[in-house]
Parts: C-alpha cells; sequence; structure tokens
C-alpha cells in the first residue's frame, strides 16, 4: 500500500511548487484492532509556473488495523459523487 500511495503523489510533488491539503468533517469509528473513518479532502496549491490550483472536494474513505499494537493502513479510497444521468463524476461541489 505504502508504494501505491508513493506512487499517487508522486506526480502532485512534481508539478506543484507547494501543497495545500484540507480535510473537513473528518468521522472516526474506532474498535479494538479495526478502525474506519471518512471525511471531505481538498487538494490545492500553486503549480511550479505559478498558477493557483484550488482544487476539488472529494470523499475520503480510510480502514487501518492495529497489528502487534501498530495502526496500519489497510484501505484507502477517494471518490467523487455520481451524476447517474449523465454517468460522469460530478467535481463542482462544496461541502
Amino acid at each position: 500500500m505504502i508504494e501505491a500511495k508513493l506512487g499517487n503523489w508522486a506526480p502532485v510533488f512534481t508539478s506543484f511548487g507547494s501543497v495545500t491539503y484540507e480535510v473537513r468533517d473528518l468521522t472516526l469509528t474506532v474498535g479494538d484492532d479495526i478502525a474506519f473513518g471518512h471525511a471531505f479532502a481538498r487538494l490545492g496549491g500553486t503549480l511550479r509556473d505559478g498558477t493557483a490550483a484550488n482544487g476539488m472536494w472529494v470523499r475520503v474513505t480510510y480502514c487501518l488495523r492495529r497489528t502487534d499494537g501498530a495502526w496500519l493502513g489497510v484501505h484507502d479510497q477517494v471518490s467523487v459523487p455520481l451524476d447517474v444521468l449523465s454517468g460522469k463524476g460530478v467535481v463542482d461541489l462544496e461541502p
């Protein structure tokens, strides 16, 4: 999972001069050895050419498992709402 995450984030740090990442409405449900979380998140910042990139809001979901006393990420997902009629993701919503 770590290699996949690093692969997803590499283009961000290549393209952006500065990065902002905002998380809102984080909700956690924690058990003895498993935890789930969900929130809204927005990636933004300034591209290397100076262009401001405000990004878009997405829904994030996390699952963690406690293994040998340490919490490890076992799943995460980022998604946008689906417009059923057009079959396209809706990327201009605000939380």
